[in-house]
């Protein structure tokens, strides 16, 4: 087998900044957000693509999953052995997420292919996201950016608004101004530090009337029973992000939360990200897929689990001016394969193709 790998940067429409790039001390937002691409080809050409993209949340960045990349052997990856590939990875020092999901997308891909099968039918699993509504994302910004943001935004159904800085409420107010009654999915990437004050901001969130769901209100290291203590009153359903790393986190999180949000780099894979989403279904917790930046080779990926999820947050791809393939579409806020739905594999293609 061999492995190859590179770094692409990801130009962003606007710039980007979310409430723990204020918790970090950092002044302004993205313009720019680094990914890395992985291909896999074997002996009898079958190849596959993956991509990890790597959040500084996390102490993650292209060079982390550089560092991590460089000490694995492909000659123990194989397209017919994904799980005997994942196992191997996970043996190695250092672990990465994304540079696991990165693999474990192209281990798919190119055992789907293989195949002959679109990824979720290779998976066992139903047509994925097809006319699937998927929010879009306004990250922090000031009053002013937010107005013009959500009008840009208009034809996108749903909105998901980042919370967690000093104008929240300001913000909120530009958002309003701009989408009066529009259903708005609210972030707060932890920002609030007390049960109280994460109790304070959901009362008022529930007065707008068409807030849909909190999600991550407090830091993923707050005590079970605080948690616990915000979900018995709070009026709005909470998810957790932030809190659910993956499958071994079931039980915290049915205990502390209304549903869950599963990232494909967060859980390191489709294969961990499926696991994740049919154990938090199991224990009768809502379950969104949501993204980082990402390109459309991972939006496209998580695309094909749409069928295991409640709620869709798979903007990533639509984020940037630049992606440099083609996948899933989103069209005014609906997902679709279209006629690349039968495509085996994830179902990308180079941009120009």
């Amino acid at each position: 087998m061999k492995l190859s790998f590179r770094r692409f940067d990801l130009a962003l429409t606007h710039s980007w900044a979310i409430a723990t790039d204020l918790s970090a001390g950092k002044v302004g937002g993205k313009d720019i957000y680094p990914v890395v691409f992985v291909e896999l080809q074997d002996a009898d050409g079958r190849c596959g693509i993956g991509e990890g993209s790597p959040s500084s949340q996390y102490h993650e960045n292209w060079e982390t999953v550089f560092r991590f990349l460089r000490q694995v052997d492909p000659d123990r990856l194989s397209f017919d052995d994904v799980a005997g590939g994942m196992e191997y990875l996970a043996s190695l020092p250092g672990t990465s997420m994304p540079a696991l999901c990165a693999v474990n997308l192209a281990l798919l891909d190119g055992a789907a292919k293989a195949a002959g099968r679109p990824l979720h039918g290779f998976l066992g699993l139903d047509f994925p996201a097809e006319g699937r509504i998927s929010s879009f994302t306004i990250g922090l910004d000031t009053p002013e950016m937010i107005e013009r943001k959500v009008h840009e935004a208009s034809r996108y159904p749903v909105l998901k608004m980042k919370l967690g800085s000093p104008a929240d409420r300001e913000n909120l107010a530009a958002l309003r101004r701009a989408a009066p009654g529009k259903t708005v999915r609210v972030d707060a990437n932890a920002a609030w530090k007390s049960k109280e004050e994460a109790l304070e901001r959901i009362e008022w969130l529930a007065s707008d009337g068409a807030i849909e769901f909190v999600e991550q209100p407090m830091p993923a290291s707050t005590p079970l029973s605080d948690l616990v203590w915000l979900r018995e009153r709070s009026p709005l359903p909470l998810v957790g992000d932030e809190s659910y790393q993956g499958a071994a986190d079931v039980d915290f999180c049915s205990q502390a939360y209304h549903g869950v949000n599963v990232k494909l780099v967060k859980t390191g894979g489709v294969s961990a990200g499926k696991a994740a989403l049919e154990a938090a279904r199991s224990k009768g917790l809502k379950t969104m897929l949501g993204c980082m930046i990402e390109s459309s080779v991972l939006i496209s990926a998580a695309a094909h689990l749409a069928s295991l999820t409640d709620w869709l947050d798979l903007d990533g791809n639509v984020l940037i001016t630049n992606d440099p393939y083609r996948g899933v579409a989103n069209v005014d806020g609906r997902l679709g394969f279209g006629s690349g739905g039968s495509r085996p594999g994830i179902g990308v293609v180079a941009a120009g193709a």
